[in-house]
C-alpha cells in the first residue's frame, strides 16, 4: 500500500531538523546553566527539598496531591537531549475553583456572561534531576521550577477525569533519578513521585542505530518560535517549533492515520553530507501481516510519517482485476519497522502495539 505523503509533515520535519543545531535550543541550555551557576534564587523551596530527601532513598511516594509519571521522551538538541516528562493528575486533586473576582448578588449578569464559566487552579511543579549510579542517587545536576496556571470551562469540567501533562528540559546523556513534586499554591500540600530513566550517549554511536522513543501523533501545529523557558503543557508537549499531541492511549478507529514521529541516531552521511535511510513498515495482527506498505526512503534521520489504517484487497473477476480499500477489524495490532541505513548497511527493528476499536 502506498502511504500518504503530506507536504505539511515534510515541512515540519525540515524546519525542526534545521533547528536541531541552531542557536535557539543551545542558547536555552546556556541560559539555564548560567542562571543555575550565578543566581542565588532558591529554585526548590526547603520544605519541598526535605520531602525529596526523605523519600529518595526508598522512592517513597508522598500522596498529598496524587499523580503519576508515565513515561519520558527525548529528542536531539545539539550534543544534548531535550527530555519530555509525561505525567497524569486528576482534575479534582489540582484544586480548581471559580476564576476571577466574585460578583455581588445584586449585580446582574450580562447577556454574554454565564455564572462560574471559568475554573482555575494555581499550583507549582518542581523537578530535581540527580545523577544515578548503581541505583544510588548522586549529585544534583539540575533543578527546575514551573508554575502551573490552569483553566477549565465549568460546563465541561470533569473532576474525576485524569489529564496528562508534559514538562520538558535540556539534559546531557546519562542515568537520572527524577524527584518531582506537584504542590498547592502555599505548599500546604506536596505530592511527590520518583522516576528513574536513562538518556543514551548519542555522540559515541558508530556501529549501531537507535531511535528516540516511538509514539503515535494525534495532531501537531507550528509555533512562532521555540520556547525560551520550561513550561508545562496539558495534553501535548513542545519540541523545537512544533506542539505535538501524542496518542498516549494508542487507540485508533479503522481508517485513521497512524502518525509517527521519531529520530534515528547513528545513521551515516555520504561524501556530499546526505543521508539515505529506508524504513519498511508492516502492520501485524499476531504473526500475520495485516497491512503491507512499500518501503519508504528518507534523506534525513527525522521521521514524521503518516500511515493509513486501511487494507488493500485484490478482487478478481471476469471483468478484470481491481483493488479496493477496506477497513481493518477491531483488535490489537503491532506496527513493525525495519530501519536500514543504506550507506553503512546497519539496520534495526522497532515495534509498537496499538488497538483498533
Amino acid at each position: 500500500m502506498k502511504m500518504k505523503s503530506h507536504a505539511s509533515l515534510v515541512l515540519v520535519s525540515g524546519l525542526i531538523l534545521s533547528l536541531l543545531l541552531s542557536p535557539s535550543l543551545i542558547a536555552q541550555e546556556q541560559e539555564q546553566t548560567t542562571k543555575a551557576q550565578t543566581s542565588k534564587i532558591v529554585i526548590i523551596p526547603d520544605q519541598v527539598k526535605k520531602v525529596f530527601d526523605e523519600g529518595m532513598p526508598t522512592r517513597q511516594v508522598r500522596p498529598d496531591i496524587p499523580f503519576s509519571v508515565t513515561e519520558h521522551l527525548y529528542f536531539p538538541a545539539g550534543q544534548n537531549l531535550y527530555t519530555i516528562i509525561l505525567f497524569k493528575v486528576k482534575n479534582a486533586d489540582l484544586g480548581f475553583v471559580a476564576a476571577g473576582p466574585e460578583k455581588k448578588k445584586e449585580e446582574a449578569l450580562t447577556a454574554f456572561e454565564t455564572e462560574a464559566s471559568k475554573l482555575q487552579a494555581r499550583s507549582h511543579l518542581f523537578l530535581q534531576f540527580n545523577k544515578l549510579e548503581n541505583n544510588v542517587p548522586g549529585e544534583i545536576l539540575q533543578e527546575v521550577y514551573i508554575p502551573l496556571n490552569l483553566q477549565e470551562d465549568s460546563s465541561t469540567y470533569e473532576p474525576e477525569k485524569e489529564e496528562f501533562y508534559s514538562a520538558g528540559y535540556l539534559l546531557t546523556p546519562g542515568n537520572y533519578l527524577l524527584s518531582m513534586a506537584v504542590c498547592s499554591q502555599k505548599l500546604e500540600k506536596i505530592g511527590a513521585q520518583y522516576y528513574e530513566f536513562s538518556l543514551p550517549e548519542i555522540a559515541a554511536l558508530t556501529d549501531t542505530l537507535i531511535t528516540t522513543p516511538i509514539f503515535f501523533v494525534k495532531a501537531q501545529k507550528y509555533l512562532e518560535s521555540p520556547e525560551r523557558r520550561p513550561t508545562a503543557h496539558k495534553g501535548s508537549f513542545v519540541y523545537s517549533i512544533v506542539n505535538i499531541e501524542p496518542n498516549v492511549e494508542k487507540v485508533f478507529s479503522s481508517g485513521d492515520n497512524l502518525g509517527l514521529f521519531f529520530y534515528i541516531f547513528g545513521a551515516q552521511q555520504d561524501e556530499a553530507g546526505k543521508f539515505s535511510i529506508e524504513v519498511a513498515f508492516d502492520i501485524m495482527k499476531g504473526e500475520e501481516k495485516a497491512i503491507l506498505f512499500a518501503p519508504q526512503k528518507y534523506d534525513a534521520p527525522l521521521i514524521n510519517q503518516e500511515l493509513p489504517l486501511l487494507r488493500t484487497v485484490l478482487i478478481k473477476s471476469e471483468e478484470g482485476d481491481k483493488t479496493e480499500k477496506r477497513e481493518v477489524e477491531a483488535g490489537t495490532y503491532t506496527l513493525k519497522m525495519t530501519i536500514t541505513d543504506k550507506i553503512s548497511g546497519k539496520s534495526i527493528i522497532k515495534s509498537i502495539d496499538f488497538d483498533v476499536r
